[in-house]
């Protein structure tokens, strides 16, 4: 019986008894859904059989793949292998392997003129075009792999000479050390396809985090990274691991290192070589396979191990490894809906998925949601599951593009219609200012709130509202390459209604409130006391007289108020600000009385006398008899506005607030003393 799982397909082999270890044994093989052939190997060999097929003469400039039983198969169907382009037969076809091969290559090959078949791996001819174009540049490359290894050879051929490859972070580490100080050049570094991941994440560390102006591009096949990924997981729950594959080929003999790290493991070309293994003390048993190793091998090596433990499988289900792998091959199509799981995400937002599929997912930033303010880090993380729509297939690139964006957008619609339908009030920031009016997005919709709907005044500038979290209504459901319309007034003038209507209920004469100035007139200010404005009259901002609001308060204050009167049928409230602790009139009453000496300002002058400030807000009259011990016939001839004098008070009248104050009172004062110490 099979079982799917995460990364594999297990097998149960029943052993009835084993005579060595004399017991009966169950024993579990697991095959990991990622072994077998990569996309780019599997474009490269198909390219190849169809030339074969097609009865091309065909040259393969080496090996097409680390893997002798394909390489024997394609010899037997004609095909001619050799290690250099002038090994080659006029019209012969040449194929370039998925590893890829230097620029001079090309050259020679087009001097020839020889027809090209380019199987080179889209993922290596990207790093080709990273490489040259920014050595174009003028920057150096670092490149992560084996230079012994064909990939890296061909890498190292789009470089111009410009180039430095390590092995693992040590290496790279001595470079910078050893670099010299006056080093100026811009660094990229780049990977080799198949390098180990966990490796790779240790050469990013040693990166120098100042004075180096590094590019990093993450090359690393997200195919090979999965592949090392649950070769790892599947060896830590297994006793044994078999890893097919040649014994040349790069990326399996990484394999084969990263599950010895976690059991016993073992490096098998094919079936052949599984009567050298001791698997005598294995119950659970891990397989997995380089990319250059095709199906049927992997397939041949079940059928074995199978016969070897002397039982065969009990249904058809449990022998149809073949189709399990040719799953991965499945093919998609533009509009098909999938669920993928983020394997990581680039710089630039673009997000690596796996779809189950041997070409690689991708995400570009822009499908990623319809929320320009968003990061691909603030919507998806490495690990996540999430809902996509193919909207291109590239067999030639080994690239699927999808759309999260378009899923989320059409959940979106149907929450927005059914928004519309029940009136619901919405919540989402502003993102942008556009012709005549602003954008939020709803759920991955695009809501356009026109400017008569904002609630802003006419004059108002809209990019108030920017990046401000609103309130809205939709106005009308979104069609066909139409967007949404909302409106903020209509929500906001629920509010206001809502917040006047419990205000009527609650107010009383007397009550307190904290309120905002929103407007000023010559006769006093209005106060938004929460969704309704009350008045404070000019009279009543300040106990001093004033000519116009403005010398007591501004728009935007806030002020402590409370109800003066209310009107509910005009719907008109009159506010007070002064308090009576703050009257001046009290403050004079508890601390002045008749007969007292005090200094005052002359603040103005009449006809009949001056009037003198005596505390802010309270000022009395010197009248024209009291001004001196003389007659006085101008006021200007004794005193000037702005001058301090001393005055006696000699009246107080404060039902009327008018106050009576002498100069004279204390001439006369200083002359009677004058005149007590003549005669003494």
């Amino acid at each position: 019986m099979t079982n799917r799982k995460k990364y594999g397909i297990i097998y149960y082999i029943l052993i009835f008894f084993d005579f060595q270890r004399k017991k009966a044994v169950f024993i579990k093989i697991k095959v990991a859904e990622s072994a077998g052939f990569c996309f780019g190997v599997n474009r490269a060999v198909n390219m190849v059989y169809k030339a074969l097929e097609q009865h091309k003469p065909v040259a393969t400039l080496g090996p097409i793949i680390h893997n002798q039983d394909v390489v024997n198969d394609m010899q037997r169907k004609g095909a001619r292998i050799i290690q250099d382009v002038s090994e080659l037969h006029p019209g012969e076809s040449v194929a370039i392997r998925s590893h890829g091969v230097e620029k001079a290559v090309y050259d020679k090959i087009a001097a020839l003129g020889n027809p090209v078949i380019d199987a080179t791996c889209p993922f290596v001819r990207r790093i080709h075009k990273i490489v040259a174009d920014e050595t174009s540049a003028g920057s150096f490359i670092l490149i992560a792999g084996d230079e012994t290894h064909p990939e890296v050879q061909g890498i190292i051929g789009h470089c111009q000479q410009n180039y430095f490859v390590f092995r693992d972070e040590t290496v790279l580490k001595d470079f910078f050390q050893n670099l010299e100080k006056n080093f100026s050049k811009k660094l990229a570094i780049v990977a080799q396809t198949t390098y180990n991941n966990i490796i790779w994440g240790e050469c990013l560390k040693v990166l120098p985090e100042k004075d180096f102006n590094i590019v990093v591009y993450d090359t690393i096949c997200s195919a090979t990274a999965q592949r090392q990924s649950d070769a790892a997981a599947l060896a830590a729950e297994s006793d044994c691991m078999i890893v097919i594959g040649g014994k040349h080929s790069s990326n399996t003999v990484k394999l084969y290192d990263i599950s010895r790290r976690h059991c016993k493991s073992y490096h098998i070309e094919n079936a052949d070589e599984l009567d050298t293994l001791d698997l005598s003390d294995a119950d659970k048993i891990g397989i997995t396979a380089g990319a250059s190793t095709p199906a049927h091998i992997i397939k041949e090596v079940i059928f074995t191990m199978e016969e070897n433990l002397n039982k065969v499988p009990e249904t058809e289900e449990d022998i149809d490894f073949a189709q399990a792998i040719d799953e991965t091959f499945k093919k998609l199509k533009n509009g098909d809906r999938v669920k993928g799981t983020v394997m990581s995400i680039a710089s630039n937002g673009e997000v690596i998925v796996d779809v189950g599929v041997k070409q690689t997912g991708t995400v570009p930033s822009g499908e990623l949601s319809s929320d320009p303010t968003k990061k691909a880090e603030d919507i998806v993380k490495v690990g996540d599951e999430i809902d996509l729509i193919v909207i291109k297939v590239s067999d030639q690139d080994g690239i699927v593009t999808l759309s999260k964006k378009r899923v989320d957008e059409q959940a979106g619609v149907d929450k927005v219609i059914k928004a519309k339908e029940e009136g619901t009030i919405l919540e989402a920031v502003v993102t942008n200012v556009v012709k005549g009016g602003v954008n939020v997005y709803y759920e991955g919709v695009r809501i356009f709130i026109p400017a008569s709907q904002t609630g802003l005044p006419r004059e108002a500038s809209l990019d108030e509202l920017k990046g401000q979290t609103v309130k809205f209504v939709i106005l009308e459901a979104p069609e066909r390459k139409k967007s949404a319309v909302g409106s903020i007034r209509f929500v906001s003038r629920q509010e206001k209604e809502a917040a006047k209507a419990e205000f009527w209920k609650n107010a009383e004469i007397g009550k307190e409130y904290e309120g905002e100035v929103k407007s000023l007139t010559s006769y006093g200010a209005f106060v938004d006391l929460g969704g309704i404005d009350g008045m404070v009259h000019i009279s009543e901002l300040s106990w001093n007289r004033i000519k116009h609001p403005s010398q007591v308060v501004s728009v935007g204050d806030v002020l402590k108020v409370y109800i003066k009167d209310l009107d509910p049928d005009k719907q008109r409230i009159s506010l007070g600000y002064k308090k009576a602790e703050d009257n001046p009139w009290e403050q004079f009453k508890a601390n002045y009385e008749i007969g007292d000496v005090v200094t005052a300002k002359i603040v103005s002058i009449t006809s009949f006398g001056a009037f003198a400030q005596i505390i802010e807000g309270v000022d009395g009259l010197i009248h024209i008899s009291q001004l001196a011990d003389r007659r006085v016939e101008n006021v200007k001839d004794v005193v000037s506005v702005g001058d301090e004098v001393q005055v006696k008070i000699i009246g107080i009248d404060l039902d009327n607030k008018r106050i009576s104050i002498s100069m004279r009172e204390l001439l006369d004062a200083a002359d009677d003393d004058a005149e007590y110490d003549d005669e003494d």
